[in-house]
């Protein structure tokens, strides 16, 4: 990379990072890339729910820029006197399988993908709980299908609710979850207590074709806990 090339990515990396840092107070290597355009956040969503093999493969550059991307975002935050945290990336799936980032499965180059920079302005209770919360495995999602003529891809069955697997939908028997009980919106208090009450949860969604969105309309949760917390509620 010539010097001039250098100085244009050393700017948009710098653009990226300070922007991902103003609005969330810390900045990861995943905000650099897809902020400079490199990474689709599709395809992180995809990597995300354990679609995708590593997130180097989704990289729309050679990886050589890559590494020079990577090294110019930790010499910015290094100037800047931020805080090293490394974070765990867990897929969104019953497995809760660990997340892959590069190729070769480097531990170095893993480190390096999963360590957030964080503000060092924030107490370090701040800090452990920000962390905790980057850390954190995401909600897993079901969905309520738009079309009845669907199969697991699993047993061969169907159902009223579905989750999304790499080879296509499951059924909540296969997935473990068929024990959890349905939780509708519109009671706030309950669905706060329930879900944090419940080892076990994952948020229900339904696509709107006129917004063209998923919206979400409830919770699964588990069936003693949810019973527990209306009592303790009085309902």
């Amino acid at each position: 990379m010539t010097p001039k090339n250098r100085a244009k990515l050393s700017d948009r990396v710098a653009t990226a990072a300070g922007a991902a840092l103003a609005a969330q107070n810390h900045v990861a290597p995943l905000d650099v890339l897809v902020g400079i355009g490199w990474l689709d956040p599709g395809a992180v969503k995809r990597w995300r729910l354990g679609q995708t093999g590593d997130i180097e493969s989704l990289v729309q550059v050679e990886p050589r820029r890559v590494s020079e991307a990577l090294q110019l975002f930790q010499a910015w935050a290094a100037a800047r006197g931020l805080v090293a945290s490394e974070t765990d990336y867990l897929a969104r799936s019953t497995e809760r399988q660990a997340l892959r980032f590069s190729q070769s499965g480097d531990p170095a180059a893993e480190r390096l993908y999963c360590t957030h920079w964080v503000s060092p302005a924030l107490s370090e209770a701040k800090r452990e709980r920000l962390a905790q919360k980057a850390s954190a495995a995401p909600e897993l999602v079901v969905v309520v299908p738009l079309n009845d003529a669907w199969t697991c891809h699993r047993c061969g069955e169907t159902g009223d609710l579905l989750m999304m697997e790499n080879a296509g939908p499951a059924c909540l028997r296969c997935v473990g979850l068929d024990d959890l009980e349905f939780l509708p919106t519109g009671e706030a208090l309950v669905t706060r207590r329930a879900k944090a009450g419940s080892a076990r949860h994952a948020v229900v969604v339904r696509f709107s074709r006129a917004r063209r969105r998923y919206e979400r309309q409830g919770l699964l949760v588990e069936s003693q806990v949810l019973a527990r917390v209306r009592r303790e509620l009085g309902d």
